[in-house]
């Protein structure tokens, strides 16, 4: 059975998530975390842009 979530809750899943990775490990580079974050919450290539997005408005 297909697990329904609500539009853009796994890119929040994956905010929260590379938020947590980056406070382990202020090193670690962001595209990196991105990359792993679309493989983890199976984004769909529309969402990982809207996070690479969300990521360079922040810098």
């Amino acid at each position: 059975m297909a697990n329904i979530m609500k539009e853009g809750e796994r890119v929040r899943q994956a905010v929260k998530w590379i938020s947590a990775e980056k406070m382990e490990d202020e090193a670690k580079p962001i595209r990196k975390l991105i990359q792993d974050a679309a493989m983890r919450f199976n984004l769909s290539p529309k969402e990982e842009v809207e996070l690479t997005h969300f990521y360079q408005e922040k810098e």
